[in-house]
């Protein structure tokens, strides 16, 4: 005699339910950062400079037991075969992608630099970059954009996402506006691109850490507002609009123009592919 699965239950089902289930998700990803910053303050002052790596590996711990704990599937996102590649592929286009806007930057005037007098903002930002990518990936585009397109499907699910992505980053130092319009145009719509293209969050993890240790690591400049010197100390010059200003080189109509060039180029790959996902009530009306 066969028997039928035993059916969900009324309040795993409101949990399911897409809005419920991100809500969740972000606390649950983001209390497990919050237990990697408590392990990270226990760490000897010596090796305090680690300690972006234990907020980063928190979220990939949040994030994973999620995943098996509250949707009870396989976390193919992280864990399936091309991973590893895809994040190299990741880290290779996040440099070259700041190098070009930086390259145009200086061309126009509005970027020069000096070699730093210590390296010692190096490994700083190198780990922030790490912790940055990590956990803003897991968050923006493995939480918010995948649950909420499940829903709503792969178009208002960006929008969306985009716009949270950049609404983040207000509370930066030197944000304004036009800065978090800029994050939410090249970050937002190319990331999230980078996540439907490979249904997994390594590539868009990849560019996130490489952009951002190339822009403070190597070339020495304001990351979201936050200056780091690294090999190079930079200077920007010139109108904001043009050089990103004290934000940084994101907030630069350069850095908008290159990454959405690069992430509408991905969404077209990711159409061409077939991972668009259409609304969730118009996929039951096809079936239908």
């Amino acid at each position: 005699m066969q028997t039928s699965s035993p059916q969900p239950g009324r309040f795993y089902r409101a949990v399911l339910f897409p809005p419920v289930r991100a809500v969740l998700g972000f606390f649950w990803v983001g209390g497990a950062i919050g237990m990697g910053a408590g392990l990270a303050s226990l760490l000897p002052e010596n090796l305090q400079a680690w300690s972006p790596l234990l907020l980063a590996l928190g979220s990939l711990v949040g994030y994973y037991t999620f995943v098996r704990v509250v949707e009870r599937r396989p976390v193919t996102e992280l864990w399936s075969v091309g991973w590893l590649l895809e994040a190299v592929a990741g880290i290779a286009i996040g440099v070259a992608l700041f190098s070009v806007v930086i390259g145009i930057l200086f061309l126009l005037g509005s970027y020069t630099a000096t070699v730093a007098a210590s390296t010692a903002g190096v490994m700083p930002a190198l780990t922030a970059a790490v912790m940055a990518g990590v956990t803003e990936e897991l968050l923006i585009r493995a939480v918010a954009f995948r649950i909420l397109e499940s829903w709503l499907g792969s178009w208002i699910a960006l929008a969306i996402s985009a716009i949270l992505f950049g609404v983040m980053h207000l509370p930066n130092p030197e944000a304004t506006a036009l800065s978090s319009a800029a994050i939410a145009l090249e970050a937002g719509v190319m990331l999230a691109a980078a996540y439907m293209l490979t249904r997994r969050v390594w590539l868009a993890i990849g560019i996130h850490m490489a952009w951002n240790f190339t822009q403070s690591g190597i070339f020495g400049a304001p990351t979201s507002g936050v200056p780091s010197p690294g090999f190079l100390e930079g200077q920007l010059h010139g109108p904001a609009l043009l050089s990103g200003g004290s934000f940084g080189p994101e907030a630069s109509i350069v850095a908008v123009t290159v990454c959405l060039a690069l992430g509408l180029y991905m969404l077209r790959l990711a159409h061409a592919r077939g991972h668009i996902l259409k609304p969730s009530w118009r996929r039951v009306e096809a079936t239908v």
